[in-house]
């Protein structure tokens, strides 16, 4: 019974942690979602080394997971962008965003959140680069239809996404010439976002969530933090991240508290950035969308951008933290004083309650 309320007391400390931060990122989320169509996007996309610039800064703080993103790069692909800059999209759209960055400085403290950020953003313009070595072909004639089937939510995107577009457009476009008609637009647009936010985006996250939080409080709880400090670093901890996390489904935000897990339990920094970096750009969905897209050649120098990218910027954290003498566990230990236990507990029964769909409704119409 003893060992039943410890591991509730340290899923609640966990959950506590992170909640205030990812409702901050899912607030921005999903404001930045109705905010920023996704048309302008195809226009900056097109050939050229600038594009995968753009392509990289455009989708970092997107909030898309790595299998929302899949209809989207699609259609951007389809609209007219290459393939380096979709690539780079694939890359950094994923990687990161505003909910994850929150999540990193709740749970792994501000280190990591600095650092993962700007690993997706320079990742995702090395495996461009890398795409954009290949030779001009003939570009591969699947149909978009069959893309979406591949894609484990790209139907659901697509009508919400195209739901979303009509309410706006029809409020903006009814009554354009009045003031009041911006005031309404702007207000509807708001109202999406945060109806997004609490419903589609919480929907994707909150299963990862809970597994990666609930895998957190159990590491925390049994392994002690030494169990896997004599082998849980270095290239080959991290070639075997990689071989791990290429294959699963897991978006940017829920690979965080796994993250602490890893850390906890005694795994360096740099190998639990490896897992952070290479799942929630990689997944069978993904591999397989970009083979049918793009061709067998792009999808090889996707994966070797992503493992190239992973493993140097997390042997070089470990290098970092070492010879700077920073202690990430203390971060992640000492990271949430600022925080009233009243004001952390409310933000997660928020969660709770938004993440239970029959009560949300009542709530969200």
């Amino acid at each position: 019974m003893d060992l039943f309320f410890e591991l509730l007391n340290n899923l609640f400390i966990l959950a506590n942690e992170a909640s205030p931060f990812l409702i901050l990122g899912l607030v921005i989320a999903g404001l930045m979602k109705t905010w920023v169509p996704t048309q302008i996007l195809s226009k900056h996309l097109g050939s050229g080394n600038s594009a995968i610039f753009k392509a990289a800064f455009i989708g970092a703080p997107l909030p898309l997971c790595s299998c929302g993103v899949i209809p989207v790069a699609t259609q951007l692909k389809r609209s007219g962008a290459s393939a380096p800059a979709t690539s780079s999209f694939l890359v950094a759209t994923p990687e990161t965003g505003v909910d994850s960055v929150s999540v990193s400085y709740a749970l792994l403290g501000p280190v990591m959140a600095i650092y993962r950020p700007i690993t997706a953003i320079i990742s995702a313009i090395f495996t461009g680069f890398l795409v954009s070595t290949i030779k001009q072909t003939e570009q591969p004639a699947n149909s978009l239809a069959s893309t979406e089937i591949k894609s484990c939510c790209a139907s659901k995107s697509k009508e919400e996404h195209s739901e979303q577009h009509n309410v706006v457009q029809e409020k903006s476009s009814c009554c354009a010439s009045k003031p009041a008609a911006k005031v309404d637009s702007a207000l509807s647009k708001t109202l999406l976002g945060v109806k997004y936010a609490f419903g589609q985006l919480i929907d994707d996250l909150i299963i990862w969530l809970f597994i990666g939080l609930l895998f957190a409080t159990l590491v925390k709880t049994f392994l002690p933090a030494e169990f896997l400090l004599s082998y849980g670093s270095g290239l080959t901890a991290m070639l075997i991240m990689i071989a791990i996390s290429i294959p699963m489904y897991i978006c940017a935000t829920a690979s965080t508290p796994i993250a602490a897990g890893f850390i906890l339990a005694g795994i360096s920094p740099g190998t639990a950035l490896v897992f952070m970096m290479a799942g929630p750009a990689t997944n069978i969905s993904t591999l397989g969308v970009i083979k049918n897209e793009m061709g067998k050649q792009v999808l090889i120098r996707y994966l070797l951008g992503i493992s190239i990218s992973a493993i140097s910027f997390g042997l070089l954290l470990d290098l970092g933290l070492n010879y700077f003498g920073i202690n990430i566990n203390e971060q992640m230990s000492h990271n949430h004083d600022m925080l009233p236990f009243w004001f952390s507990t409310m933000c997660t029964a928020i969660l709770v309650i938004m993440a239970i769909k029959p009560i949300r409704r009542l709530i969200i119409k």
